[in-house]
């Protein structure tokens, strides 16, 4: 179903019956991404998945503002209103976990936990943020200048994803085949407007952050390993869990392990 928010049509999917989660899906992704834990999720939780701004069957709008992280914070926070969500748990995948730990930042009462996927707070200083955002830009060019498929060749030969190319060439085919329904401009702007260096760094409001957080990271990723554990020793909420022989898509890589995990976390929280 659509709602528009602000403008914007945002394509939400639900599913099941309980306290209410919304699922944020990873860049390039969509709320098909999610479809593989509903019925088990669904049991105690009533799931809300987003299409992020730019992503799936939302819209994908020329005004650039509209893609800064804290407007689609904002956008969520409305979203909540139409939808009649008190609270919700947010389950978050990369992109979509770094817009759940806004959400949270800006709007700590309307969150009752966090399951946060291979995510960070952002970049902690100028410097690192500046170089992020001149990368990203970079990359938004790519896209605009040489269109969706040959992003995807790119993007999935990132060293990011190099243990996905241990599944089966079935499943790699489907998420491959999910990426291109994306569109050009909405990737783009994405990245331009709420890429890691562009959007705010949380790392200093982390300690004052009072929302339950669950960190799950792969094994092999030891770059988000690295910074879950930094997160975990500063928030004062942070449980961290790293999954073996996984990279930087738990969800993708060992689905029923991560099922698993975020089963037994949103079932023991309380409201």
């Amino acid at each position: 179903m659509r709602h528009v928010i602000d403008g914007v049509r945002y394509n939400v999917e639900s599913y099941g019956n309980g306290f209410p989660a919304i699922l944020l899906h990873g860049f390039t992704g969509d709320s098909s991404n999610w479809t593989p834990f509903l019925e088990r999720w669904g049991k105690q939780s009533k799931l809300f998945m987003v299409d992020i701004i730019g992503h799936g069957k939302s819209d994908a709008p020329e005004e650039l503002e509209r893609y800064h992280m804290l407007s689609v914070v904002d956008d969520l926070f409305l979203l909540m209103e139409k939808l009649k969500i008190q609270k919700a748990d947010f389950v978050g995948y990369s992109m979509g976990g770094r817009l759940a730990l806004s959400f949270a930042a800006k709007y700590p009462t309307k969150v009752r936990k966090l399951v946060l996927e291979s995510a960070s707070p952002g970049l902690e200083s100028d410097i690192e943020r500046k170089q992020r955002i001149k990368e990203d830009e970079k990359l938004a060019a790519f896209i605009e200048e040489k269109g969706i498929a040959d992003f995807v060749d790119y993007w999935e030969n990132i060293a990011l994803f190099a243990s996905q190319k241990r599944l089966p060439i079935e499943r790699q085919k489907q998420i491959r085949e999910q990426r291109l329904l994306n569109s050009t401009q909405g990737l783009a702007n994405s990245l331009k407007g709420m890429g890691t260096g562009s959007q705010p760094s949380w790392w200093l409001e982390l300690s004052d952050l009072k929302v339950d957080m669950l960190l799950i990271t792969g094994a092999l990723d030891r770059k988000f390993c690295q910074i879950a554990k930094k997160m975990q020793n500063i928030a004062n909420h942070a449980e961290w869990i790293t999954v073996s022989d996984c990279g930087h898509t738990i969800h993708v890589e060992n689905a029923e392990k991560f099922g698993t995990i975020v089963e037994g976390y949103l079932s023991n929280a309380r409201s």
